[in-house]
């Protein structure tokens, strides 16, 4: 079955390059230019991955992120400017599970693409990780903190998911990187940082001052056991 992709990009040249190339790779594409129209078609249809770029008419790309967020876990790319490393960290704050800096080669997008797919879609092989208060079910993709759920993204939960495979271990942020994103960032931590940033927000009392997620100066992160 194809996998369908919303693709908001206001450059008409570009939308109409990207989301020809996207569907000669097979998936089924909804291209559309202005951002409340993106909502609109969010809203209307279920959809595999979210391609936003971040400079949109009517409202812009960080917004529809932040909006989507708080309604599902749909995997979402961000299109950032490649001199500007604020929209990098922009996207990533606002919920993005992943970023393609312009200009960019469709192959990339591509792989990206099937990247996060890849996670949101992967069954894990042991059913239950507990580490204190919080009970990660990996075959269901859900996490639990007092028998409550906490809503996270796809790259959230495999982002806690491999820190309580190792609790108690530090986990260097270039070892995340490829197991959580599943290839090289050419050296690029923000991301792990960011994705750090928003699991703490939603799993720990206090996020200014961790209890569970600890950062390790230098190397990474370590759940505390």
């Amino acid at each position: 079955m194809d996998r369908r992709i919303l693709f908001v990009e206001d450059d008409s040249d570009i939308r109409e390059i990207v989301a020809h190339g996207l569907e000669n790779a097979g998936f089924d594409v909804v291209a559309e230019g202005d951002g409340r129209q993106a909502l609109v078609w969010f809203r209307r249809g279920t959809f595999d991955v979210v391609i936003l770029d971040i400079m949109l008419p009517s409202l812009n790309g960080l917004e529809i992120c932040r909006r989507i967020r708080t309604e599902g876990p749909v995997p979402i790319v961000m299109l950032t400017a490649r001199t500007d490393t604020t929209d990098v960290i922009a996207g990533l704050e606002a919920g993005a599970d992943d970023y393609v800096t312009k200009p960019f080669e469709l192959d990339e997008l591509i792989a990206r693409l099937r990247a996060v797919l890849r996670r949101s879609e992967r069954v894990a092989d042991v059913d239950q990780v507990d580490v204190g208060d919080l009970r990660i079910d990996q075959g269901a993709f859900k996490a639990f903190r007092n028998d409550a759920e906490v809503n996270l993204t796809t790259t959230e939960f495999k982002l806690l998911n491999e820190l309580a495979r190792s609790s108690g271990r530090v986990m260097s942020r270039e070892v995340l990187l490829e197991t959580v994103w599943g290839y090289e960032y050419m050296g690029d931590s923000r991301i792990v940082d960011m994705a750090v940033k928003r699991l703490r927000s939603k799993i720990e009392d206090d996020p200014s001052n961790p209890r569970l997620i600890q950062t390790v100066r230098g190397v990474g992160y370590r759940l505390e056991p």
